[in-house]
């Protein structure tokens, strides 16, 4: 059998994309609060303001959840709920839903996994330089260790930040998400670093709060370049521009992944900074690398790569008929055989998938059901180029499904559905799309419905 025996099948969402309840009980302003209520900054002007409402409907979510066989859940806090200004006086009913939260989730059988950071920023923080203020890393502790004090009885498996790739470029370069900013390369390195910081500091954080053992990772984008053939040469190719710059400082994964799992920021990264690389004291290195237990990684798309006549890697254009989802983003599955098999090599840690999806167009039929074909092709080619790469010795833990339910899809508002479950947006109906059904027999099987590697 590929998966092992005790392979976790969850599912994912953020609290910003599902929660609502934005000024409710106490809540502090986050700063996608702000950019969303900005004209033309999001999709038609859509808010999470009520998302899925799942602040209020969280015990009827859990019990359909329950319905597919659902193992695990992948949430996210949102930081401002509990400490509105981002630190200092603590919001008792934001703390108090999250328990309610984690106790529904427990007593439905479905382990929480808690993501401490998905994007919503506190607005107060924001106003005192953001993650450009050198105390970011401090606020940040404190928060995780607030979390860790509350939950941690409950709670084992923590999760520091989501994509950080995507909150500091779209967010602080491109300005496309919140905050909305169009920083220099030079503060962008700056941010980065003190992002950095922040995570081993809650890192600390945890296991100096914790309550029970604490299981501790993170959950970066997975940008990977797949082999055009599995020739050793194209392999290699494939490998090298994994773990490279090329082209794409920001992104990459030696940005990240390197500080995290190795220690030390590599060289190619900061030489392709030149002057503008983070002034890296002597004891950051060593915080950033506070250990580890899993390696989380978000996988969509990637890139095809190959050897060069002169042994160089080049780029392979991916071709003009190619599969798209809705966000025009390429269908490439096998990232999911080279990803985890290219990560597992250099850093070591029991990985989990701790998002992988399809944005489609998904409507209620005639018949009242919601027919998603393409998404179940779309799952059925990813998840068996993972069902791959476990039969072949990486060790896989788990595969967290983005989403379990349609959502706020950031700037692209309620355009886009990721969902196994259907959001009626305006009376909130909850409808499971034929893949829900699909993917609960995917979990009832332990993935032998996909058809068993050996």
């Amino acid at each position: 059998m590929a998966f092992k025996k005790d392979f976790l099948w969850g599912a994912a969402a953020a609290s910003y994309q599902v929660e609502g309840a934005w000024k409710t009980d106490g809540k502090g302003l986050s700063v996608w609060d702000v950019f969303s209520h900005t004209p033309k900054k999001v999709y038609e002007g859509h808010t999470g303001d009520v998302a899925c409402d799942h602040y209020h409907r969280y015990a009827e979510d859990i019990a359909l959840w329950k319905t597919l066989g659902i193992k695990a859940y992948r949430l996210s806090i949102s930081w401002p709920r509990v400490l509105p200004d981002g630190t200092g006086a603590r919001n008792e009913k934001g703390f108090e839903f999250y328990d309610k939260l984690i106790d529904e989730l427990l007593r439905n059988e479905i382990t929480p996994y808690v993501t401490l950071f998905h994007w919503d920023y506190p607005y107060q923080l924001y106003c005192r330089g953001g993650w450009l203020n050198p105390d970011s890393s401090e606020w940040f502790s404190e928060y995780a260790g607030e979390m860790a004090r509350r939950l941690s009885d409950r709670v084992q498996h923590w999760i520091t930040l989501n994509e950080p790739q995507v909150f500091v470029t779209l967010g602080h370069e491109s300005g496309i998400h919140a905050p909305g900013l169009k920083l220099p390369r030079k503060d962008l390195a700056r941010i980065s670093h003190n992002v950095l910081l922040s995570h081993g500091r809650a890192v600390q954080a945890i296991r100096a709060n914790a309550k029970s053992p604490a299981s501790i990772g993170l959950a970066p984008v997975g940008r990977v370049r797949y082999p055009a053939t599995e020739s050793a040469a194209d392999i290699e190719a494939a490998r090298q521009c994994t773990f490279s710059v090329f082209n794409d400082i920001f992104f990459s994964n030696i940005a990240w992944m390197d500080p995290i799992f190795l220690g030390h920021y590599n060289p190619e990264f900061l030489q392709a900074l030149g002057a503008d690389a983070p002034k890296v004291k002597a004891a950051d290195e060593a915080l950033i690398a506070h250990p580890l237990d899993f390696f989380g990684v978000n996988f969509y798309r990637g890139d095809c790569v190959r050897a060069g006549a002169d042994g160089r890697p080049e780029s392979v254009p991916h071709p003009p008929h190619r599969d798209l989802t809705a966000l025009r983003w390429n269908v490439t599955p096998q990232i999911m055989y080279w990803g985890p098999k290219f990560y597992y090599e250099r850093y070591g840690k029991p990985i989990y998938i701790t998002e992988n999806g399809l944005s489609n167009i998904d409507w209620i039929s005639a018949d009242g059901k919601v027919h998603d074909p393409v998404r179940i092709e779309f799952l059925t080619r990813y998840l068996s180029q993972l069902q791959r790469a476990a039969s072949e010795g990486v060790d896989v833990a788990g595969y967290f499904h983005w989403s379990i339910m349609d959502n706020y899809e950031w700037a692209e508002g309620y355009k886009d559905r990721f969902g196994l479950i259907y959001v009626d947006y305006e009376t909130q109906e909850r409808i499971l799309k034929d893949s829900a059904f699909w993917y609960a027999n995917v979990i009832a099987t332990n993935g032998q419905s996909l058809g068993a590697k050996e």
